[in-house]
């Protein structure tokens, strides 16, 4: 038994063992601490802040996220802003790209030549980009448009070139002796029959004096019962024989008597230019 008024003092361990508090943004953290007359060192455990300021966890947080700069691009023959794009990876697209570099490129995206320098990599805010896009729909349905234009226009010269030519309208012919010859050549040339104006005038002028109510009344003819009638002075079984279709059946009237005097002169004489007295 231990002596009286003695107390018996337990053994300890030569590494002397103490506590020591990590502050970590307000919460108190116990870690243990060896004391420096200890024969060995533990290892050194990581704490809880160094845990924080080196872990990686997958969401990314914890390390700064890094930003890719951009960079200049030069154009080259060929190049068009969608193969660009596609080529680089530019998010957005074309569109993007074209927004991002919309003062350099101008109003019109298909439009890039040799040598222009674009930017890649600089992002347009959202209001840039919902421009760019109106931009980019605003063009496409000004193509459309213009396409839909095109095709009317096409359209209708198709229409016109189909459709039956209109018919040419009448020629006026004065009512006169001029208006008369002038007429009377017109249906000669469809008919073939020959003729001028020169020849066909001086003939009245001998015949009738340019009166289309003139009639001979004393020759043979009249003698006959078949008197001489109309400008040109023909009887009606001549006119009746030459008479050409489409004018009148009255002798008396300009047209048919020039028109039936001409026809019978061109077979007998060869043409009205022919004659040149009684015929």
């Amino acid at each position: 038994m231990p002596e009286n008024g003695k107390h018996r003092r337990f053994s300890t361990s030569s590494l002397t063992r103490g506590i020591i508090a990590v502050s970590t943004g307000g919460a108190a953290l116990a870690l243990p601490v060896i004391g420096a007359t200890g024969a060995f060192a533990a290892p050194a455990q990581p704490t809880a802040v160094e845990k924080a300021a080196t872990s990686t966890p997958a969401t990314g947080k914890g390390i700064a996220a890094q930003k890719s700069e951009p960079t200049t691009y030069s154009v080259i023959l060929g190049d068009t802003l969608a193969k660009i794009a596609r080529e680089h990876s530019v998010s957005g697209g074309w569109k993007a790209l074209y927004e991002d570099n919309q003062k350099a490129v101008g109003g019109n995206p298909d439009l890039i030549h040799p040598g222009l320098k674009l930017t890649i990599g600089a992002k347009a805010d959202g209001k840039k980009a919902d421009k760019a896009e109106s931009k980019a729909s605003t063009s496409s349905d000004r193509e459309k448009s213009a396409d839909r234009a095109d095709r009317s226009e096409r359209t209708t010269a198709l229409a016109a070139e189909s459709a039956p030519a209109p018919e040419a309208a009448p020629t006026a012919y004065t009512n006169d002796l001029d208006g008369w010859i002038k007429e009377s050549l017109a249906v000669m040339a469809q008919h073939g029959i020959p003729g001028t104006y020169e020849g066909i005038h001086r003939n009245i002028i001998r015949e009738s004096a340019g009166n289309p109510q003139a009639i001979n009344n004393w020759d043979s003819n009249a003698a006959a019962g078949i008197p001489s009638k109309g400008l040109l002075q023909v009887i009606d079984p001549t006119f009746q024989a030459y008479h050409v279709p489409g004018t009148s059946m009255d002798s008396y009237d300009p047209v048919a008597n020039i028109t039936a005097a001409c026809n019978y002169a061109a077979d007998k004489y060869g043409s009205i230019d022919n004659v040149f007295g009684a015929y």
